[in-house]
């Protein structure tokens, strides 16, 4: 029996590391057009910079603010069949410094979208399980959105393109009750007027009346768990210094993000391209413009090993949320297993 039908996960999410000449580029390398294109600075401190295909290229929002969306003609201005290209803007190509950008595959610009109550445009990865959902709220408590993956979402990031609201998270680990916010540091918290209480479906999700979901311009990226590829899930950590806590994903991971969901604290992200990959990892954070920080961290063949009592990642009896994606998969469907490296 195959293990996953993603062999090479690659060709739907990637790292990909360069450095800025102060000018125009083209980032080629990529190994697929992305659609969604996550740029941090890494060795200045920079905001974190999102472009994708459905709202254009040109179009940034930042992570680590609350900034409503703009246009920037000299950040990511083209999706290429290889990668994307970036003008002179010093967030996405200031000259000598280092860059991560992170992307993923989804499908072009997108289409009409009609499963929910709200009519969504859906650009929808459903072999990854990836989508990007625009949408046009209306403050109504339990308005639905169709999303385009096919599979129930196990994480979705929500954004008012118009306002300074908050970035909105919804993971599984926490419930359709709760939520979390992107771009600070806090805990999890109680949150009805998010997802109404309502788990998403096969085909859509379900908006509280509050307008950082439900507003006048949305912007929506969507996670199905895929075998293989991507988990989505949550742990405790124990407080050792070394002997932390083992998250089994079931392939070697590329990419991982973890929160705190317990306390303030913020959201780390590292990779399997960026120097002092094992055992210490350098971590960039969502949540804040900082230069990359500093804690061990090991991404093995089979999951990654928290190697450090950090409140990022692992005091004991905090909880943390985490989503992954896949290096290579622990068996892919050719029965080849994945060595660690």
């Amino acid at each position: 029996m195959a293990y996953t039908t993603i062999n090479k996960s690659s060709l739907h999410m990637n790292t990909k590391l360069y450095t800025g000449n102060g000018s125009t580029q083209s980032i080629t390398g990529v190994g697929f057009q992305p659609d969604w294109t996550w740029i941090k600075p890494r060795s200045t401190a920079g905001n974190h910079r999102i472009t994708d295909a459905v709202r254009g290229a040109t179009k940034q929002i930042y992570t680590d603010l609350t900034n409503a969306e703009n246009t920037n003609t000299n950040g990511l201005t083209a999706f290429g069949t290889d990668g994307f290209t970036v003008g002179s803007d010093g967030g996405y190509n200031g000259n000598g410094v280092t860059f991560a950008s992170w992307n993923w595959k989804a499908n072009g610009a997108g289409s009409s979208n009609t499963d929910g109550s709200i009519t969504s445009t859906v650009s929808a990865n459903t072999t990854s399980g990836f989508s990007i959902v625009k949408y046009t709220g209306n403050e109504t408590s339990g308005a639905t959105v169709g999303h385009g993956l096919s599979t129930t979402p196990k994480m979705i990031i929500i954004k008012n393109r118009n306002s300074t609201d908050d970035w909105v998270v919804y993971h599984e680990s926490l419930g359709n009750t709760q939520s979390i916010r992107l771009n600070l540091t806090n805990a999890a918290a109680t949150t009805p007027a998010s997802f109404n209480n309502t788990s998403p479906t096969s085909s859509v999700f379900t908006l509280g009346d509050w307008t950082a979901v439900n507003g006048s311009s949305m912007i929506a990226y969507c996670f199905a768990e895929k075998t293989g590829y991507s988990k989505f899930g949550s742990y405790v950590g124990n407080g050792s210094a070394d002997n932390n806590a083992f998250i089994y994903t079931g392939f070697k991971p590329a990419w991982v993000m973890i929160k705190n969901t317990s306390v303030a604290d913020w959201w780390g992200i590292i990779d399997n391209k960026r120097v002092g990959y094992n055992p210490t990892n350098n971590p960039l954070f969502a949540n804040t413009s900082a230069t990359e920080g500093n804690f061990n961290n090991d991404l093995l063949s089979n999951g990654f090993k928290i190697r450090s009592n950090t409140g990022g990642v692992g005091t004991s009896g905090n909880t943390y949320i985490y989503i992954a994606f896949a290096e290579a998969p622990l068996v892919g469907n050719n029965n080849v297993p994945c060595t660690a490296r």
